[in-house]
């Protein structure tokens, strides 16, 4: 009895489980890759940014451009009074530009949005359109001038596209840039790595960009030859 007694009085300790370990591994594999994501993410976007600043220095130095031309043509116009362009040339130049950008507007497809260069041609012939009327037939013709060079410039762009090629994701530029190469850099056949190489590039050589993917844009060089870069290797011409 009093062994029975003594087992009875003994107090009941349950068999504890083992504790369970928190998933210590699984969460930190979560935090870093979610790191890694924003990290690209980042990327990416910055990428994004310096093709913008890039771009819109490009149209501010064609603006400034285009202004500083407009301002010695003026000067000229005042110094030459006796050297103004006749009617009949003010006409064949407007004429010439119209058909410019007629064909600018038919390569482009009339189905898309009309191009950054066929609207800004359309209005400088417009403007011209009013100085012809004014019997300014100088200012008319250096607008239908200016108006042929927009439709020449949307012309390379529509070259340079190659829009059966075109890349899913492809931003184009509101104007061509005009860069350089930083290093010597492989101009592939698609935006990535993996694409084969087509040609090499040498440091500080002048570059055409026309659109980009991500951190890949879209060139042409001065021998007519397109391809890909990664966009750490260019920047704007010295």
């Amino acid at each position: 009895m009093a062994v029975l007694l003594g087992a009875a009085c003994r107090p009941h300790h349950p068999a504890t489980a083992p504790p369970a370990r928190a998933p210590r591994d699984t969460a930190r594999v979560t935090q870093r890759s979610a790191a890694a994501t924003r990290d690209t993410a980042l990327e990416q976007r910055a990428a994004r940014l310096e093709l913008k600043v890039l771009e819109q220095e490009a149209q501010v130095d064609e603006l400034q451009s285009r202004l500083d031309d407009a301002r010695h043509e003026v000067v000229r116009a005042m110094a030459k009074l006796q050297s103004l362009a006749t009617r009949a040339e003010a006409a064949s130049g407007m004429a010439e530009a119209e058909i410019a950008l007629q064909a600018l507007r038919a390569a482009n497809g009339t189905s898309s949005p009309p191009s950054p260069e066929y609207e800004q041609g359309s209005r400088l012939l417009q403007l011209g359109t009013a100085e012809f009327d004014q019997q300014n037939y100088a200012g008319a013709l250096y607008l239908a001038t200016e108006a042929k060079n927009a439709a020449a410039a949307g012309r390379g762009r529509v070259a340079s596209d190659d829009r059966s090629a075109a890349r899913r994701g492809e931003v184009p530029f509101a104007l061509p840039l005009r860069l350089q190469t930083m290093g010597r850099a492989n101009v592939r056949e698609g935006p990535g790595a993996g694409f084969k190489v087509l040609f090499t590039l040498e440091t500080g050589v002048p570059i055409v960009a026309y659109s980009y993917v991500d951190q890949w844009v879209r060139i042409r060089d001065d021998s007519d030859r397109a391809g890909w870069i990664h966009q750490t290797l260019i920047d704007r011409r010295e």
